[in-house]
């Protein structure tokens, strides 16, 4: 095989960003996932590499690179857009015990599940099942522009606590002896000793941005919180928090909570940060969200998807994923139904951690196939939803149902 030029390389990935920013102006127009047409994009390069006979073989680490720079910056992006006030607690308190507790419900359902249909050890169920039981704000975030303010900060901070919170399980349950009572005592202490420190991390960042004059500093702010979020994880951390709180702790500096800090960082600074930091983390977030997704394209055989058992097994789920969290919302909440209920596409965090699986859980009977079954035809749910909501029939349907008073 001839060796690729350095200037086509150069062409494909200049057109691929280009590409990924017509999807961009596409998802706002029809609802329908840039990243679920950026996957596509890299199954059909793939299908297309093959038939010419090249390699598309990608390193399982290059795709997990890209995806926790993306997690970063993502997550550093809604912690931008997330405004608290007093008025919307009530929003927040929801938000949180829906990511917990459809993210419990469901990886107990799915463990089941596996469970039943593999019959290996329920530990290991579990562990898998918990990668497809958490939702993905990489894919949702970007795809909840056209929804009402509500409705967006509700799925923003769902999502987010539901990426924290199923990191902070995967990673205690990976580590082993989960009924060890200084292992209980750690995984609470970590939590605790995560926002102390993002309190104090987002503080000295903030005075470190407002003292260095010279034009190059945000991307040096970009690399000490992907330091610190490698940094705690090394040390089992949830480091999430780092950048999530940091993200909030900007966005609303202005709040009274904040007053006795002001004679070391005014709020006209942090605001006049908070622009530049938001329009930046926005266009890294959409870079590295381009990669990756269409990295991961790559990575996925159009073949396992047509398998008998892979269907079956992916229906199975998805259908779980879907009825639990209908009836959560619907039964428990009693607000945010449509298009809520649709917007549960698994993702970024999925694949960051079933490659996080170690050797010892392994499931030696699972299909790969039903990973990509259940994060194509969760997006396609999504999509779905995102295109009817608006439609007469829908709205009267959320119509019936008591909203709580966020607003």
């Amino acid at each position: 095989m001839n060796e690729i030029s350095a200037y086509l390389i150069i062409l494909s990935i200049c057109l691929l960003i280009i590409i990924s920013y017509l999807f961009n102006l596409l998802s706002r127009k029809t609802g329908i996932p840039s990243v679920l047409l950026l996957l596509i994009t890299g199954i059909t390069a793939r299908e297309i590499l093959i038939l010419n006979g090249i390699s598309t073989v990608v390193s399982p680490q290059v795709v997990e690179i890209f995806g926790i720079l993306g997690l970063i910056m993502i997550i550093l992006e809604a912690g931008l857009d997330l405004k608290v006030s007093r008025n919307k607690v009530k929003l927040i308190r929801n938000a949180f015990f829906s990511g917990l507790f459809i993210l419990v419900l469901s990886s107990m359902a799915i463990s089941l599940f596996l469970y039943l249909y593999l019959k290996e050890d329920f530990l290991n169920c579990l562990i898998y099942a918990l990668p497809l039981s958490v939702v993905s704000s990489a894919i949702v975030i970007p795809s909840i522009s056209h929804l009402d303010e509500t409705k967006k900060e509700f799925l923003v901070y769902e999502t987010s606590f539901s990426d924290i919170i199923g990191i902070i399980i995967f990673n205690y349950l990976i580590a082993g002896n989960i009924f060890n009572g200084f292992n209980l005592t750690w995984f609470f202490g970590s939590v605790l000793l995560s926002i102390i420190l993002s309190i104090v991390l987002s503080f000295s960042i903030l005075f470190m941005l407002t003292r260095i004059t010279t034009k190059v500093r945000f991307f040096l702010v970009f690399a000490v919180l992907i330091f610190l979020y490698a940094g705690g994880k090394m040390l089992h951390l949830p480091a999430l928090f780092i950048i999530l709180l940091f993200g909030i702790i900007v966005s609303n500096w202005h709040l009274s909570i904040f007053n006795r800090l002001y004679k070391w960082v005014l709020v006209k600074q942090v605001t006049d940060i908070s622009h530049l930091l938001h329009s930046l983390t926005a266009e890294t977030s959409f870079l590295i969200r381009t990669f990756f997704f269409f990295i991961f394209g790559l990575t996925i055989d159009i073949r396992l998807l047509i398998d008998l058992e892979v269907i079956l097994a992916g229906t199975a789920i998805v259908s779980l994923l879907l009825g639990i969290r209908f009836i959560y919302l619907r039964f428990f909440l009693q607000s945010h139904i449509i298009p809520e209920v649709f917007f549960m596409p698994r993702g970024l965090i999925t694949i960051l951690l079933f490659y996080s699986i170690p050797q010892f859980y392994k499931l030696s009977k699972f299909n790969e196939g039903i990973l990509f079954f259940v994060i194509l035809s969760t997006s396609i749910i999504m999509m779905i939803g995102s295109i009817a909501y608006g439609r007469p029939k829908l709205e009267e349907i959320n119509d019936e149902i008591p909203i709580s008073d966020e607003n």
